[in-house]
């Protein structure tokens, strides 16, 4: 795969004023010619008429960057085309390159390639890639962060720690005779002990940077007629779901999106909580009892006019958030304590706007820290922590050595980057060991 020469189409799909075709692999300067005649200099956008290589027939008038790898993105001559954007000019330029020899790229495969060449990690890469489905600022700094190398940051002190450690065990089995530092084994034990401790605190963020790239869910529960559709239009601020004075009007899922302070978070409006009449109202009360299990928070709708109704007071407790709205209307006795709404009049709702934001602050924020954002990070981690606690127990040097190299293979998983030979070269270096 790594012998093709690939190309895409960076920008957006559709009429643009200017859409850019990225190129890379062995061939890329080759096309350049075939297609501009010349290639330009280095890193310098020049202006070139693109000629079909078949035919002769012009194409474009475009601007030209070139990129000699490895000094590129992904690490191969690379190459751009600035050309106008135009449906027609973006087809007539993709079935030129492909008649000079090139290839269309598959999904992230020019990302694979930067990966595959060292320019960057799979953390990095996945950060990329959450960087250009971010929809909030927060969701964004994350990315930026994690593309940036926070997490490779973080992950390769510990692999180097790991190696480190790693070394010094192999170095206390294999050259026992030799004048090694005394008390080596127990200081293997006892640093492999606190790099446990640290990646524990790491797992220990209560799921924050799944949370944020991922996005919040809030269900919005209660009675028929406690007003959850008014609730949920009037926090988006448009028509998202349809509002009726006749119960049970909602009878499925309806979802909106929200941004809290740059937090996303997905509202979703569930039918009444009540004795179903049919079944087609029976199902929509099993997802809406889904949902609420399902949560991040759950929003109690409850009908300030209405007594509570036991289904909807049966899910109060931790991650619970209690709204009473219509307060407009006389309250009735025995209403659990919450925020008074009216989602008719507007009163009360900027204070359940701040109050969602600081619960979705309290749950997702990460607040410039270097976090957690997939399954297979925490998976990996979890692993590593298992091998080190298995170090701690181990009867003998050798399952000593075995568990931190299992450990480095764990954090290795996440970055993409295992290897044996900085291992040696730490047993021959440090201790000089064969001199």
């Amino acid at each position: 795969m790594n012998g093709d020469t690939i190309f895409a189409l960076a920008s957006g799909a559709g009429r643009a004023a200017v859409a850019v075709m990225r190129i890379s692999g062995p061939a890329t300067r080759g096309l350049l010619e075939a297609l501009a005649e010349r290639v330009p200099e280095p890193r310098r956008a020049s202006l070139r008429r693109l000629r079909h290589p078949g035919t002769g027939e012009a194409l474009d008038q475009a601007l030209l960057l070139w990129f000699p790898g490895p000094a590129s993105y992904t690490g191969e001559d690379s190459a751009e085309f600035h050309l106008h954007g135009g449906p027609a000019v973006v087809a007539g330029v993709a079935e030129a390159l492909v008649a000079a020899g090139a290839r269309p790229a598959e999904p992230g495969e020019f990302t694979r390639r930067a990966f595959l060449h060292g320019k960057l990690d799979l953390t990095a890469a996945e950060g990329i890639a959450d960087l250009i489905e971010a929809e909030t600022a927060a969701q964004r700094r994350q990315a930026l962060r994690q593309a940036g190398g926070a997490l490779a940051r973080l992950y390769g002190s510990w692999a180097a720690r790991l190696t480190a450690l790693l070394a010094r065990q192999e170095a206390f089995i294999e050259f026992e005779d030799e004048d090694l530092p005394a008390g080596l084994d127990d200081e293997v034990a006892a640093a492999a002990a606190v790099l446990r401790a640290e990646i524990l605190a790491h797992l220990a963020d209560g799921g924050r940077g799944e949370r944020l790239r991922e996005g919040l869910l809030v269900a919005i529960l209660g009675a028929p007629n406690a007003g959850k559709s008014s609730l949920l239009n009037a926090l988006v601020g448009r028509e998202a779901a349809i509002v009726s004075a006749r119960a049970g009007t909602t009878r499925d899922v309806v979802e909106a999106r929200l941004d809290l302070a740059g937090i996303p978070v997905t509202l979703a409006d569930t039918a009444g909580l009540r004795e179903a009449l049919d079944e087609i109202e029976a199902e929509g009360v099993r997802r809406a009892r889904l949902r609420a299990g399902e949560a991040d928070l759950r929003l109690l709708v409850f009908a300030a006019d209405e007594p509570p109704d036991a289904d909807t007071l049966a899910l109060m407790g931790p991650g619970a958030l209690v709204v009473v709205n219509k307060v407009d209307l006389p309250v009735a006795a025995g209403m659990p304590e919450g925020l008074h709404v009216s989602a008719r009049s507007g009163a009360g709702l900027d204070a359940l706007h701040l109050r969602l934001e600081a619960e979705a602050v309290s749950r997702a924020s990460t607040m410039g820290e270097a976090t957690l954002t997939r399954p297979r990070h925490r998976a990996a981690l979890q692993d590593a922590v298992s091998w080190l606690g298995e170090l701690e127990v181990a009867p003998v040097p050798e399952l000593r050595a075995e568990a931190l190299r299992a450990a480095l293979r764990a954090i290795g998983r996440i970055t993409g980057h295992i290897g044996v030979e900085a291992v040696l070269d730490l047993v021959f270096g440090e201790f000089c060991i064969g001199k």
